[in-house]
């Protein structure tokens, strides 16, 4: 299920997470559950919008240090419960992005007592951009927000 990888233009985080692959989907899929995790708090999202569907915009507006900063994309590949796959490199109606910056591969498989194993894979146009999300704190950002998630998840109290 795992793409090959490109060690010189990807970038790869995997955990264990204790929710389940059902809720962890549900949490990715869903604009309300999006707010609460997307971004390493202090940071928030203030907008999300979600067309579950190929070409459909993935969508969200971050404040980070009280900058506003758009996110629009689409998905490029929906596998219900265990894949999405989705970038900047396009909005909706597949116009094209000026600057894009990645495409993200997330896999979600079941795990041993009831969690999920989850990968997430960023995947740059280079190795300079690679290397520019790397310095920016990748493993650290995006650890934290499968952290968030999880915790999120649980919160619900729904397995």
């Amino acid at each position: 299920m795992k793409p090959d990888l490109d060690p010189e233009t990807d970038l790869i985080l995997e955990r264990v997470l204790k929710a389940p692959r059902a809720l962890v989907w549900e949490c990715w899929t869903t604009p309300e559950h999006i707010k609460h995790f997307f971004v390493p708090k202090p940071h928030k999202v203030t907008a999300c919008e979600i067309d579950l569907k190929v070409g459909g915009r993935f969508n969200s507006t971050f404040e980070v240090e009280g900058n506003e900063m758009a996110n629009n994309g689409v998905f490029l590949e929906i596998v219900p419960g265990k894949k999405l796959v989705f970038t900047d490199t396009y909005s909706e109606g597949w116009k094209p992005a000026p600057d894009p910056f990645m495409t993200a591969i997330l896999l979600l498989e079941d795990a041993p007592g009831g969690g999920t194993k989850y990968t997430a894979i960023a995947r740059h146009r280079s190795t300079d951009s690679r290397k520019t999300h790397e310095e920016m704190g990748f493993h650290d950002g995006w650890g934290t927000v499968v952290d968030q998630l999880d915790a999120y998840a649980l919160s619900l109290g729904r397995s």
